[in-house]
């Protein structure tokens, strides 16, 4: 614990010295979908030049699914990359706070830690006039060994991609495609949890930078339960 809480000092050091003199950014997140259920995030930019800001985030994913994972929750920061005007790479160093990656989720609602995990992840952004494309990549990996004597530690990979044409100002519409993998468990092996493709469809409103997004598809492979389609609504704003 006295490792994590240095971790994360140094993490948010830069943002310390430097919230009073940079450009300050706030973002609140909220997406609903068939596995995780409903999931509130927020992130915090600091702009300390052109070209590079330091950022941190949080998601709560106790909200949905992750109640019954110690109230699962991540947070964690990194910086922001603008490669080109629109165009920005934002790696991210997180950790997670319950019990799924460290105790299988053994012990339920009750069970929650702190280190539980830690999130290696990063964004790959493009919003230009008339294409916007997102790509992300997370491995979830247990940070402590607490599994009990017939039960394993857990890990994840979780990624998506999606691009799409901006109509206007006000509507775009493009493909996401998205797969949650078990990469460990000593116990029941690998599982693929979802894996989809579909359309979604995006209408944005300037003010606050808000918008509303619906994504659907057939399922390509659940190792779990089957189901023949996959969606997801997310909205937000920013300011």
């Amino acid at each position: 614990m006295i490792k994590l809480t240095a971790i994360l000092a140094i993490t948010s050091l830069p943002f310390i010295t430097n919230a009073q003199e940079k450009e300050v950014t706030f973002s609140l997140g909220l997406t609903s979908d068939q596995f995780f259920g409903v999931a509130p995030n927020v992130a915090m930019e600091y702009k300390l030049s052109e070209k590079i800001g330091v950022s941190a985030y949080g998601i709560f994913w106790g909200a949905g699914t992750g109640a019954a994972w110690g109230n699962w929750t991540e947070f964690g920061g990194g910086v922001n990359l603008y490669l080109a005007e629109g165009v920005t790479l934002n790696p991210n160093l997180g950790f997670t706070f319950g019990n799924l990656l460290s105790k299988g989720g053994s012990d339920g609602q009750l069970g929650g830690i702190a280190g539980d995990g830690i999130v290696p992840n990063l964004f790959f952004n493009v919003d230009i006039p008339k294409f916007e494309s997102e790509i992300y990549a997370g491995y979830y990996a247990p940070l402590r060994d607490k599994a009990p004597e017939d039960g394993s530690t857990l890990a994840y990979l979780h990624y998506w991609a999606n691009a799409g044409y901006k109509v206007s100002d006000a509507f775009s519409f493009g493909a996401h495609f998205e797969h949650l993998k078990r990469t460990k468990d000593d116990v029941g092996g690998q599982a693929d949890y979802f894996q989809w493709l579909g359309p979604y469809v995006q209408f944005n409103a300037g003010k606050m930078g808000s918008f509303i997004r619906l994504s659907a598809g057939p399922e390509i492979k659940n190792d779990l339960q089957p189901k023949d389609s996959f969606y997801k609504l997310s909205t937000g704003f920013s300011f």
